[in-house]
């Protein structure tokens, strides 16, 4: 809907800050507060500690964020790779083939993750494929959830890429090799930053399908938060939620520089 006049663009302006600030910012605020909490009898703490968060930094929500963030870029590493690999080979495949694989690839937007993590188990709980009680599980549970959006974003790239360059490319003697490394995945290269960094933070953030699949010696740091909050620790839950948005952000504005980078070449 088009705002023609001042007054529409401030009204829709206000009412966009003002659901903002209850949806989003108002909860992310609550946490934060939550995590210096000491005590919280009213609207507001009543008394302020640096605590929680002193124990967020060390001990076992360290070492969940570690494995957090391993998952996350192995996880995102590899769907990007194979979310391209997918994108370019199906591009000049014919209409059905590429329906076929756009469907197959989009799978598993269709169920929860949940329903992902299940699967997992029931398929890799024994031979010739054990995977079940290692890190692998999770490592693969993370990789389907992921390669859906991968896909989409280097697919949806890859149909506006004028196909002239490659033939122009191709037309001059180069290989096919040469044109892929030279001339398809450099313009390529802003989709496979943003399809990262989308990655980076649904994997950072998934708890379905892992609570089900972890292993004691490969928990993540949303488990960690759910494990505390269950047990009623909710200032300690705070204080590691604020540990992963520092993470997840941190690495949103490393793969942003790159994506920046990516786009002036």
């Amino acid at each position: 809907m088009l705002l023609w006049t001042r007054r529409s663009r401030v009204v829709a302006i206000a009412l966009f800050a003002v659901v903002f600030g209850v949806v989003v910012l108002a909860p992310l605020a609550m946490i934060a507060l939550a995590s210096v909490a000491g005590s919280w009898n009213g609207v507001l703490p009543s008394e302020l500690t640096t605590r929680h968060l002193e124990s967020a930094v060390r001990g076992d929500a360290v070492a969940s964020a570690v494995v957090s963030a391993q998952t996350a870029l192995l996880a995102a590493g590899c769907a990007v790779l194979l979310g391209t690999w997918a994108a370019v080979a199906s591009a000049s495949a014919p209409r059905a083939v590429r329906r076929i694989v756009d469907g197959a690839l989009h799978l598993p937007l269709a169920v929860p993750s949940v329903v992902v993590g299940l699967g997992m188990l029931v398929a890799f709980s024994k031979p010739p494929v054990l995977l079940n009680g290692t890190r692998w599980i999770v490592l693969v549970a993370h990789l389907v959830i992921l390669l859906p959006f991968s896909f989409s974003v280097v697919a949806a790239a890859q149909r506006r890429v004028d196909g002239q360059l490659a033939l122009v490319a191709s037309s001059l003697g180069a290989s096919s090799a040469r044109v892929l490394w030279k001339v398809r995945l450099p313009v390529l290269l802003p989709a496979m930053s943003a399809s990262a960094s989308l990655g980076l933070a649904l994997s950072m953030g998934e708890v379905g399908a892992t609570i089900m699949l972890y292993p004691p010696d490969w928990r993540t740091l949303p488990v960690t938060i759910f494990a505390l909050s269950d047990r009623g620790q909710v200032f300690a839950a705070s204080a590691s939620t604020v540990l992963l948005l520092g993470i997840t952000l941190a690495g949103l504005l490393v793969l942003g520089s790159a994506r920046g980078r990516a786009t002036e070449r």
